[in-house]
């Protein structure tokens, strides 16, 4: 004989299997779209618009290089340009060197130089070949600067100088000359005792 037991439990196996079988439905049903989206190839200028740091300056279908641009600019990161540009034109993508500035500083510009450096590995050598370039702002820029293609897989890594002033030097020293000071109080106040 069946119990009343018997069929609660018959209706709540009954309930869980409905859920179950609701949830394989939704999954079918959704879950394909979903897995669909994520295997979707993208055209190939919406893929640089989700890199990090990639910036695109050569149109799509254009034959173009990839140069790694590091250091003190603007805007460093990944450059795809078009093939032939020259090293002041990417410098100029870039939004150039940066300039030193802070409500303390007030920056000659003729004494702010910058250099230059432009690495390629080559595979064969197995060593990187290194073009440097260094000038200062109130000088023309360095003979084959501007004339200077840039080719794939090149890293161009951009530093600003500054000679130190006056500031630099106290900033260095003062706090050790504190320190010292403060030694040396603490240590007489103590044997005072």
């Amino acid at each position: 004989m069946i119990s009343f037991k018997d069929i609660k439990n018959v209706a709540v196996l009954v309930k869980m299997t409905q859920k179950i079988f609701f949830g394989i439905g939704i999954f079918l049903l959704f879950g394909s779209e979903l897995i669909n989206a994520q295997t979707q190839q993208l055209f190939t200028s919406q893929q640089f618009r989700l890199g990090e740091r990639i910036v695109r300056i050569s149109e799509p279908g254009e034959l173009s290089d990839s140069v790694n641009v590091w250091g003190d600019i603007g805007s460093p990161g990944r450059y795809l340009i078009p093939k032939g540009t020259s090293l002041a034109t990417l410098l100029s993508y870039t939004f150039g060197p940066l300039t030193i500035r802070d409500a303390e500083t007030n920056i000659d510009w003729s004494k702010l130089r910058v250099e230059i450096n432009i690495q390629q590995f080559d595979a064969e050598k197995g060593i990187n070949n290194i073009e440097k370039y260094k000038y200062k702002f109130d000088e023309p820029f360095p003979e084959g600067f501007n004339n200077f293609a840039l080719e794939n897989n090149q890293t161009i890594s951009v530093r600003v100088k500054r000679k130190p002033a006056f500031i630099d030097y106290v900033r260095v020293v003062a706090p050790v000359i504190s320190a010292i000071g403060t030694a040396i109080t603490a240590f007489v106040l103590l044997d005072s005792r």
